[in-house]
């Protein structure tokens, strides 16, 4: 396998392959240094959606960047799906909010005003009201007030979109290091060079870090800030059942095989995947307030996994002031972020002509 290479990418996740596929696409060579399978890896243990409404709303850069991730979906799926003959399940049909407190209500609705205003009115939300939600959605009832929707949201197989990525990158030449742990870096004549702790020794022009959690110990190595933090979330499972759900939610959805995931936490633990009973009786009471028959199916599996977590919540794209070259991906929204993390991260990387401006996201932001 290659030792050399154009890019070397320090981890192999769902964000760290779709920069892979993006650089791959356009000719350069790709090194992969990527760690266990007992590492925490967001990319397994995530809900599965691809979610535009309610992120960015103090943000609006972040909410334009996620909704044109969100419009790129469905070619990159189809594409990585045609190369690949990797089935994703994936369904684009738009997503729901829904409330039970008429002031969180009220104040969302505020904030979608603002939001859309500041997006010169790119932002085609609506809200439904309980009627009419109960119509779209027959499980819904309860204490349920009424749903924002938007119309680009939806939802894939996670594992799926992982194997088709890697699959991809294998294909077009990556050489995909498992099993490794960075130990030293440096840079000498305009050639970074990473040595793990086994003794693989990698040449690159160019190094990517997108480790996530594993950002916080790599990346002071490069004179990043190392700012990232873990926040658990735990899902639960139901029993298979025919299809009754149109569309996700944010908590909320059906998967292809027929269960429904329930996700509802956002946990300072530490780095501690493990699910709770406390948290997850929760999870459970809030679902049935908006779906009561969720009540009446059994619940056959449950699992805790961190995010990726910065101090604002925001991605972080920054490259090494003092190792020009070094650059630091990292967010909490691999699956949703896929598309754009190709297309667009790809041509920032290589100083591309038409890469976006991507100032707003660099770390500077936490030195104000």
């Amino acid at each position: 396998m290659r030792t050399e290479a154009d890019f070397a990418i320090i981890g192999g996740g769902i964000v760290g392959l779709s920069v892979a596929h993006g650089l791959l696409k356009q000719g350069c060579s790709v090194i992969c240094i990527d760690g266990s399978d007992t590492d925490f890896r967001a990319s397994r243990g995530n809900f599965g959606l691809v979610w535009v409404q309610g992120k960015g709303i103090k943000a609006p850069f972040y909410a334009a960047w996620t909704q044109n991730a969100a419009r790129l979906y469905p070619d990159f799926v189809c594409e990585l799906s045609q190369e690949t003959g990797v089935q994703i399940n994936y369904n684009q049909a738009g997503g729901y909010e829904y409330f039970t407190d008429p002031h969180t209500l009220s104040q969302r609705m505020d904030e979608y005003k603002q939001l859309k205003k500041a997006l010169n009115g790119d932002y085609p939300y609506e809200f439904l009201s309980s009627s009419q939600i109960r119509a779209a959605e027959p499980m819904i009832g309860g204490e349920t007030l009424g749903a924002s929707f938007y119309p680009y949201d939806g939802h894939l197989n996670p594992l799926q979109l992982l194997k088709a990525l890697a699959s991809y990158c294998q294909k077009k030449g990556l050489s995909h290091y498992l099993g490794e742990e960075l130990e030293t870096a440096d840079k000498k004549e305009g050639v970074f060079r990473l040595v793990t702790k086994k003794g693989l020794t990698i040449s690159a022009n160019k190094v990517v870090i997108s480790a996530g959690l594993g950002a916080k110990k790599i990346g002071p190595l490069f004179g990043f800030l190392g700012l990232v933090s873990p926040q658990r979330g735990q899902i639960l499972v139901t029993e298979k059942i025919s299809a009754v759900l149109n569309r996700p939610s944010v908590t909320i959805r059906q998967v292809d095989e027929g269960a429904i995931q329930i996700g509802d936490s956002q946990e300072q633990s530490g780095f501690n995947d493990k699910e709770t009973q406390a948290q997850m009786s929760r999870i459970a009471r809030n679902a049935i307030k908006v779906m009561p028959k969720l009540a009446q199916l059994r619940l056959v599996r449950a699992w805790g996994s961190l995010r990726v977590m910065s101090p604002d919540g925001l991605p972080i794209y920054h490259q090494s002031r003092t190792l020009p070259g070094a650059f630091l991906i990292t967010c909490h929204s691999g699956i949703t972020l896929a598309a754009t993390h190709s297309t667009n991260l790809s041509l920032w990387l290589t100083g591309h002509k038409n890469a976006l401006e991507l100032s707003e996201f660099s770390e500077d932001r936490f030195h104000a």
